[in-house]
């Protein structure tokens, strides 16, 4: 492989996680309550994916077993999506960002439980380093966005829990037909749960059947096409040609563009005390510490193998 093949696949993976760290802005731009806004960007998403014959195709050849497995995933990334934009609805694009950064945390413990491996003490010490960061990212929100820091820690468990499960079962199909199933059941779970929001969260609940205006639907469109569907392919390309490591440290920018991307455009650090970017500092320092450390170990065991092409599990935010 060339160098102009590997600069062309880093140049085409940190376009993907800036796009990605775009979907926390188009979240609070949009008007929608979370669980509409979530609800028409899984159905778009899938819309766009079903145009593609190879997508059914892949979908026929799957057996039984592995679709429900799919398909119980699907679920979990509904309710990752929901909480996530319901964090930025409660508070804001940093707040609910810089939760996203506590899931390689969760992952640390989480993961092992999953893969059936052995739990890893330097993954202990990632969750112990954080934890001052996240209490200075709570001590430096406002009062009224205490309950939006909650909500985007249940979203960061939620990648965590569904991105182990798609570890083990994203080598046995198709990437895009696995969207398509995930989303797919996404859409249909929100759907069912959409007469019992009112009275489980009212803050998230909204008319499924009501027609965005023009301004949400162009968003909302840029949401699922722009930042999703596209960098989904791009990553699909680049992550061919990168490893494991390189992968993880630009996955890890994610929230870095997006907290600049609402500094510039949202104007959010007029909300937010100096005591919330120090929290988002450490919690951001000890996020990238985990590769590095893996590195180091892989280097030791022979070096760190290639990323396959559905990457880490995880689905863009």
């Amino acid at each position: 492989m060339s160098m102009t093949d590997r600069s062309r696949a880093l140049l085409q993976i940190h376009f993907c996680v800036l796009l990605w760290g775009f979907t926390a802005i188009l979240g609070k731009l949009i008007s929608l309550p979370a669980l509409p806004l979530v609800w028409w960007r899984m159905l778009l998403v899938v819309a766009a994916l079903a145009l593609l014959p190879r997508v059914w195709r892949s979908l026929r050849a799957l057996d039984a077993r592995l679709a429900t497995g799919y398909a119980g995933v699907g679920v979990l990334v509904a309710l990752h999506w929901l909480t996530f934009y319901g964090a930025i609805k409660l508070a804001n694009a940093s707040v609910a960002a810089t939760c996203i950064a506590l899931a390689p945390v969760f992952t640390a413990i989480i993961e092992p439980w999953v893969a059936r491996r052995p739990f890893r003490p330097r993954e202990l010490l990632l969750g112990l380093a954080v934890l001052p960061g996240v209490a200075l990212v709570v001590g430096g929100v406002p009062d009224g966005m205490r309950l939006g820091v909650a909500v985007g820690a249940l979203s960061a468990l939620l990648v965590a829990v569904f991105g182990s499960l798609n570890k083990r079962l994203v080598d046995h199909a198709d990437p895009l037909a696995v969207t398509a199933l995930e989303l797919g059941t996404g859409v249909l779970a929100l759907t069912a749960l959409a007469p019992l929001m009112p009275l489980l969260v009212p803050a998230f609940a909204g008319n499924l059947l009501a027609v965005p205006g023009l301004r949400d639907g162009v968003l909302l469109v840029l949401l699922a096409l722009a930042c999703t569907l596209l960098p989904f392919a791009l990553a699909l390309v680049a992550l061919r040609r990168l490893s494991a490591y390189t992968v993880q440290l630009a996955t890890n920018l994610e929230p870095v563009y997006a907290i600049a991307l609402a500094m510039l455009l949202l104007g959010e650090q007029h909300e937010l005390s100096l005591q919330f970017y120090l929290g988002v500092c450490i919690v951001l320092a000890a996020v990238f510490l985990a590769p590095l450390l893996e590195r180091r170990r892989g280097a030791a065991a022979g070096g760190a193998g290639p990323l396959g092409a559905a990457g880490s599990g995880r689905v863009p935010d």
